[in-house]
């Protein structure tokens, strides 16, 4: 019996035995199914995480370019302003520079007009039409140029009587504006002079100057306040002195009408209302 018992005993622990390393081989076999499925996560979860980082790092690269480009957007919208606002000021400026353009050629087209109304005043006034006489406007005087075979001798600064009818209708410009200064300017050419009387070309132009001078004051009545002789020798020609008839072009006396600026402009306004009616 007690061998009975003994035997019943080692069999037991035998399959017992058995079922545990049937078990265990069953645990190995699992436990190498999850180690080996771990590994394979944590393959894709490193592989997720370098995934991650890189985006994360293209993330930040987009946010930046991102920000970049707003920022770039607003600095063209604030060059795109002030480029607009610089073109429009360029084209104001343009218009002030049209508008001052118009108004000088107006003013130039004025003073053609005022020129003429003046000089065609002053003809009517001397009765003169002669093509050595010439009367004209520079600067604001009145400049009548008398070429010298009018007036005097070769080589004279006796004026000649033929000169006296001449200057009888200029004085009576003179004599009608009381106001104004004349200058009376002698000019020669410039062949050298010089003789008993004359000492060189100054000498010739101050004389034919002054003989001027005392004709209007003494025989044409020409306040001598307002007259002004002065000799200007061969220095201020026309023309160049290279041949006898520009040379005759630059020997001339020129009687210079000088008004003051009001009395000036007072002139311009009636000869305008003159010629407008």
């Amino acid at each position: 019996m007690k061998r009975f018992f003994i035997i019943l005993s080692v069999a037991a622990i035998t399959l017992t035995s058995c079922g545990t390393k049937k078990k265990i081989a069953e645990l190995e076999a699992k436990n190498k199914e999850i180690q080996d499925l771990l590994n394979t996560c944590t393959v894709k979860l490193n592989t997720c995480l370098t995934e991650k980082d890189a985006l994360s790092s293209q993330n930040e690269y987009l946010k930046q370019n991102n920000t970049d480009l707003i920022n770039s957007s607003k600095e063209m919208t604030v060059l795109t302003t002030k480029g607009a606002q610089n073109l429009e000021k360029s084209l104001e400026s343009l218009k002030e520079k049209d508008l001052k353009i118009s108004r000088l050629q107006d003013a130039l087209t004025k003073k053609d007009s005022v020129t003429l109304a003046l000089v065609t005043s002053l003809k009517r006034e001397v009765g003169i039409d002669d093509p050595d006489i010439n009367i004209n406007v520079e600067k604001g005087v009145v400049m009548i140029s008398i070429a010298d075979n009018l007036l005097f001798k070769s080589g004279s600064y006796e004026v000649s009587d033929r000169a006296k009818g001449v200057l009888g209708k200029v004085a009576k410009v003179i004599n009608s504006k009381p106001d104004f200064e004349c200058m009376v300017e002698g000019h020669t050419d410039n062949v050298p002079i010089k003789n008993a009387v004359l000492l060189d070309n100054w000498d010739l132009s101050v004389k034919r100057a002054t003989s001027i001078v005392r004709v209007l004051n003494k025989d044409l009545g020409v306040n001598p306040k307002q007259l002004i002789p002065a000799g200007r020798s061969s220095y201020i020609p026309l023309v160049d002195n290279d041949s006898p008839a520009n040379r005759a072009k630059n020997r001339r006396t020129r009687i210079i009408i000088m008004p003051k600026i009001d009395q000036f402009y007072d002139m311009i306004e009636k000869e305008m209302k003159t010629l407008s009616k």
